[in-house]
């Protein structure tokens, strides 16, 4: 069951968060029912996700047979040991992180102009350092090239977001999460409390 607590609804963060990961995970069915789950790049923009690959395969087979598709993306941001509440029972162990998922409509991208734009996408997000001539349709350069690979933008009919950070923890509970965080203070743990200070509804600093 989604827990309303965790629900996100403001489109700037959860398109902040698409912009800030580089990673998802596509949901296909083919013809014969099965479902597939393809992790591959991805790139946000103009209200549409964009990835590219081979001109066949699977997942292009599963999309021609039928255009509906899923799409998650994630990142965990802290697990938080069962001890940080009871010093006895596994139960309260659980993590925190941030989640987008999406369901559409997956359209093969034939337009040279449009391939060349969301190929440029993935490099200012991948390569942001620049050391590249720019994708140009026009260039012949890079004709045969956006020829022989296949770009899908998935057209989003609903998208929903999920970020856990404590929101339903108060008193003691939140504060020996924060505690055991900041004592362990490895990989992502001072950025996860700060996102508790911002999502906690009983944050009263």
């Amino acid at each position: 069951m989604r827990r309303k607590e965790f629900a996100v609804h403001e489109q700037q963060e959860i398109e902040q968060f698409l912009h800030e990961q580089s990673y998802g995970f596509l949901g296909t069915v083919g013809e014969d029912g099965w479902s597939r789950v393809t992790p591959l790049n991805f790139v946000y923009g103009h209200e549409v996700f964009y990835f590219h690959g081979s001109l066949a395969g699977e997942k292009m087979k599963h999309m021609k047979s039928d255009n509906r598709v899923s799409f998650t993306v994630a990142e965990e941001y802290s697990l938080i040991p069962s001890y940080f509440f009871d010093p006895d029972l596994a139960c309260p162990a659980t993590a925190f992180f941030k989640s987008v998922m999406v369901k559409g409509r997956a359209e093969k991208v034939t337009d040279l102009t449009e391939k060349a734009a969301a190929l440029n996408l993935f490099m200012q997000k991948l390569q942001p350092e620049g050391g590249y001539l720019p994708i140009d349709a026009a260039n012949p350069e890079y004709t045969g090239n956006l020829k022989a690979v296949s770009v899908v933008k998935i057209i989003p009919e609903q998208i929903s977001a999920k970020f856990k950070f404590g929101q339903n923890m108060k008193g003691a509970r939140r504060a020996g999460v924060i505690s055991g965080l900041e004592d362990r203070n490895q990989g992502k743990d001072l950025e996860t409390i700060r996102l508790m200070s911002q999502y906690c509804p009983f944050h009263t600093d």
